[in-house]
């Protein structure tokens, strides 16, 4: 088990605030353990009673709509914390986590968490401003699903994609989705995701190998209205 003292990780989120001290307290008390491709690391409704951290990986946070869709609300990468608004709202998971590829997740007992928040203004302070920072994302993504068309909001997506996962060797997107999770992430049916693909496909700005996309042309989809 990484200690988290000496764990590069923490350096991407709100544990950077904490003192050696702590974190050597939190590493005592953390359990650490591998997630594989589509397993649930926890669900809406769940009581999480801890933070979850991160170490490598990809899962997308979604939520069920009243008709009984999953709707993806966010991609969380590595360096991520998890569950840290259920746990300071003292609430159960308003949404749920589930693994895009293998992760390496470590969980914190809300016990360790509640102390450092309520013991080292700066980690609070912290915490706050990256929640703060997630509910201005939320207004955004709001603003595109009233304002922009869903051929828009997918080339967005691919971009965002693109930009903040990057590629494999073969220049193919590092974060394979089915077309049921495009789909979610921009609102829309499937059918339309599928056909919306296959028009950038023919427009030459994407190309695809089975549920991989490669972006042929990035100007040609920040073009896309």
């Amino acid at each position: 088990m990484s200690k988290c003292e000496q764990c590069i990780i923490r350096q991407f989120n709100s544990l950077k605030a904490l003192t050696k001290d702590e974190l050597i307290r939190i590493s005592g008390c953390k359990t650490s353990r591998t997630v594989k491709k589509g397993d649930i690391i926890f669900e809406e409704g769940d009581s999480i009673n801890g933070v979850y951290c991160i170490k490598d990986g990809v899962c997308k946070l979604s939520k069920l709509s009243a008709n009984g869709k999953d709707q993806i609300v966010k991609l969380v990468v590595k360096g991520d914390l998890l569950g840290q608004r259920s746990l300071i709202g003292d609430e159960s998971a308003n949404l749920s986590a589930v693994a895009l590829n293998d992760m390496e997740v470590c969980f914190i007992p809300k016990s360790e968490i509640m102390s450092d928040l309520e013991n080292n203004p700066k980690f609070t302070l912290d915490m706050l401003q990256q929640m703060a920072h997630d509910l201005k994302e939320s207004d955004n993504v709001i603003v595109d699903m009233a304002q922009k068309s869903v051929k828009n909001r997918l080339a967005d997506v691919l971009l965002y994609i693109s930009e903040h996962f990057g590629t494999d060797d073969a220049d193919y997107l590092s974060i394979t989705l089915s077309r049921e999770d495009y789909a979610s992430i921009v609102g829309t049916a499937t059918e339309s995701a599928i056909r919306i693909l296959s028009q950038f496909k023919k427009e030459g700005l994407i190309s695809t190998k089975g549920k991989q996309i490669r972006i042929e042309d990035h100007e040609g989809l920040r073009r896309v209205e």
